[in-house]
């Protein structure tokens, strides 16, 4: 439909150049990265706000600036109820999971489960994290790229290694530091071009009313399903309840997210971060929710994706930014600043994917170092850490940027993401939910109901991939190609129906396909966790959990549950103390919790155990 001129490929390397003086700055100012702590947790010393704008941008990947509005375009607004799910995961993950992992002091997430459980545990997370977050990051590099491909004649691959190998660079030199700010910068960018595309379609459509006018009529304000059906894509009860689920397995144990609020400079923060965040993916949603209405409002009668103008609904958000600003006749400093807003949206979808890369990054090589290298070479000094952890940066860019072929058979960008992470992180949040909640959980239930969690949750998972749900299950709303014969833009084909795009051979679908494999992608996570817990608890019980002694501090206790926000709380310094790896001690355990018990800690074993790990 359009290329790319000498200007945008201009806009694209200032912004990449940009990212990577971020990464040279942080990989030199204050010493630069001594110590593998510098470089994985930015010397817990961050702040609340820019911690916040990381998470954000890390969530406003190519998922959402792509996904998010197709999936309106063609499912409608339910998709808004993520607003309370967002609001349930952020609660979920400051008040039960945040409060644990701050007070150990830990860098990695997984190093929890050596705490409470055993080594073994600690690998298995840490295995699956790996895997999951390399599948995920191919989708994030992989797709924004083919859409600009198809859309714009962009280079692929160009695309893939140009952003990729700079996303590394910053990442690798600077640390965590440079992903966190250069995330901030990334953020304004990619807030400038929505606000660009949605301040443009409601000028091409004369008014927002047409828009939301058009919307309620072509079907897409559905934002009330209350069909209990799990077989049911998106209704009310799959979004809050299997989307809560799957997104407490992103923010409140996935290394990606965790790593960054705890490297906050105190637990105020730390939490602040999180609730500051929550305020930024409500407004991500709205964005992407009014542009999803605005791609329905312009493209009613001459869809597309039906009209063959673009191979894949995830294509839809830079169709409509070269179509819509094409041909408008405006003053000149308009029309100079909307350029410029147009060209950044163009290039913010490949930003959206190098915050997230570098976030994936940066979480792949802590837990590399902290799970599988320091654990069985702890002769290392500080200084080879850091430097060892550069070579993993260095090393899964590498693989993150191959992994990105695989990506290209994983069908939808936001359906395909999440599915991913419902199907790894769904057992995953079971296990520490267990290691958390429950103080009778001991290593072998917790192992056993991970297999049985992670066993079930890809038996479904690969399943509906193989036999896509019907159109009944998933309820994609009526698109239209009867104005495609009009003058709009490009769009001269004829109309196709939507029976052949969804045509599904029933006597090929074996009888799992309507049922089982059905059940709506969100369930994913919630199926797995259920599963690992429940198996979890059974087994503990029969293996003599209740006889064991665990550790309070390894427990979420009422002390630490929604009582972080007192101004006592931000003065502090002892958390401080247990953030720089100094040994548990008893006097320190008794100024952390004044409600600790010298008594539940007489266990000689945990203790010199958990002194091992920091010292």
């Amino acid at each position: 439909m359009g290329r790319f001129t000498v200007w945008d490929y201009v806009v694209f390397a200032a912004m990449l150049l940009i990212s990577a003086i971020i990464g040279i700055y942080y990989a030199f100012v204050g010493g630069g990265q001594k110590t593998s702590k510098d470089f994985l947790m930015a010397g817990r010393s961050m702040s609340a706000l820019p911690v916040a704008l990381s998470l954000t941008a890390s969530f406003m990947s190519a998922v959402t600036v792509l996904g998010t509005p197709a999936e309106i375009y063609r499912y409608g607004a339910i998709f808004c109820i993520f607003a309370i799910t967002y609001g349930l995961v952020v609660l979920c993950s400051a008040e039960i999971f945040l409060p644990v992992f701050y007070k150990l002091g830990i860098t990695s997430t997984y190093e929890y489960l050596e705490l409470r459980f055993n080594k073994y545990l600690r690998l298995c997370g840490t295995v699956l994290f790996i895997i999951q977050t390399t599948l995920y990051t191919g989708i994030v590099i992989y797709a924004p790229a083919l859409a600009l491909n198809q859309v714009t004649g962009f280079d692929l691959w160009g695309a893939v290694v140009a952003t990729g190998v700079v996303c590394t660079f910053y990442c690798t030199l600077g640390g965590l530091k440079a992903v966190v700010w250069t995330d901030v910068f990334q953020v304004g960018i990619m807030v400038a071009g929505f606000s660009s595309v949605i301040i443009r379609a409601v000028v091409v459509q004369e008014g927002i009313g047409h828009i939301v006018n058009d919307s309620y009529h072509g079907g897409r304000l559905n934002f009330w399903d209350f069909d209990p059906n799990p077989l049911q894509r998106h209704t009310f009860w799959t979004i809050v309840i299997g989307g809560t689920f799957t997104w407490t397995g992103i923010y409140g144990v996935n290394q990606s997210q965790v790593q960054r609020y705890i490297a906050c400079k105190n637990r105020f923060h730390a939490k602040l971060s999180l609730y500051i965040n929550l305020v930024g993916l409500w407004a991500i949603l709205v964005c992407a929710t009014l542009c999803g209405l605005a791609l329905y409002s312009i493209y009613k009668d001459c869809d597309p994706w039906t009209a063959k103008q673009v191979s894949a609904l995830d294509q839809l958000m830079p169709y409509l930014v070269l179509d819509i600003m094409r041909d408008f006749s405006v003053p000149v400093t308009y029309l100079l600043s909307m350029i410029s807003a147009f060209k950044i949206q163009k290039n913010c979808i490949n930003l959206a994917f190098c915050s997230t890369v570098s976030s994936s990054i940066n979480a792949l090589a802590a837990v590399t170092v902290e799970d599988l290298i320091k654990p069985y070479f702890k002769s290392l000094s500080e200084k080879k850490l850091s430097w060892i952890s550069m070579g993993m940066s260095l090393f899964y860019g590498g693989v993150c940027i191959a992994m990105a072929a695989v990506a290209s058979l994983l069908g939808a960008l936001l359906q395909a993401a999440l599915s991913i992470f419902g199907m790894v992180g769904g057992p995953l949040l079971g296990l520490f939910a267990l290691g958390i909640l429950c103080s009778f959980a001991n290593g072998i239930g917790a192992f056993v109901g991970l297999v049985s969690g992670f066993v079930i949750s890809l038996w479904v998972g690969i399943g509906s991939q193989i036999y896509p749900p019907l159109p009944e299950r998933t309820k994609p709303l009526d698109l239209s190609t009867v104005g495609c014969n009009i003058s709009l833009g490009n769009l001269t084909s004829t109309e196709i129906p939507l029976t052949t795009v969804f045509s599904t051979p029933g006597a090929e679908r074996p009888a799992l396909a309507d049922n089982w494999y059905s059940l709506s992608y969100l369930y994913f996570s919630t199926l797995g966790t259920l599963v690992t817990v429940v198996v979890g608890i059974i087994i503990s019980l029969l293996t003599g959990g209740l006889k064991q002694n665990t550790d309070p501090k390894f427990l979420l206790r009422k002390e630490d549950f929604l009582s972080n926000f007192s101004r006592s709380e931000t003065e502090q310094p002892e958390k401080v103390e247990v953030l720089n790896w100094k040994p548990f001690t008893m006097a320190n355990e008794g100024t952390d919790n004044p409600a600790f018990s010298h008594i539940e800690m007489d266990v000689a074993s945990d203790k010199n155990k958990v002194n091992g790990l920091h010292i």
